[in-house]
């Protein structure tokens, strides 16, 4: 049997009230059908990896956050113990994506060439500071290069041969 694998939807920051609530950071674009209600997610502790399956009985969003009750908890020290965990989804429950969306585990590790056929480096990470998400790149050497994803730059994304193909406009690098 194949071992499942799992990817990061949120982190547990802090409990909310005195009512069982818990702090959630969302690490997920969905997080609305991540923490519906009814909606089972399995939560991990970071270091020794022990897994616990929850269900959500309530999430709403609050400056920035969201704040989540789990089914079976009504009070604050029943939950305080999940501070730090990682909420996890499997990858055989990810949701289909439209045309030209992709998951952050597909994009991270793809390599990135220029339309002009020069090697940039690998994608390392993603960062969502705004309007648009930005690509961070590391080069084979040398500093970081920050790409964003717009349509003007993004020219193709191949995940399944783990290839982005990009238009470096004046002034990007």
């Amino acid at each position: 049997m194949k071992e499942q694998e799992w990817l990061n939807v949120g982190k547990i920051v802090n409990t909310h009230g005195i009512r069982g609530e818990l702090k959630v950071v969302s690490q997920t674009h969905f997080a609305e059908e991540r923490f519906a209600e009814g909606n089972k997610l399995v939560i991990e502790h970071p270091e020794t990896n022990q897994q616990l399956t929850i269900e959500i009985a309530s999430a709403r969003e609050h400056k920035g956050m969201f704040i989540i009750r789990l089914v079976g908890y009504t009070n604050i020290n029943e939950v305080e113990k999940y501070k730090g965990w990682v909420i996890k989804v499997s990858k055989e429950n990810l949701g289909e994506l439209d045309e030209g969306e992709y998951y952050h585990y597909e994009i991270i590790g793809c390599r990135v060439v220029t339309d002009e056929g020069q090697e940039l480096g690998t994608i390392t990470e993603i960062l969502s500071p705004g309007a648009n998400d930005v690509w961070v790149i590391q080069p084979t050497k040398g500093k970081q290069l920050l790409i964003p994803v717009i349509d003007e730059v993004v020219l193709n994304v191949d995940v399944k041969d783990k290839l982005v193909t990009v238009h470096l406009m004046e002034g990007l690098i």
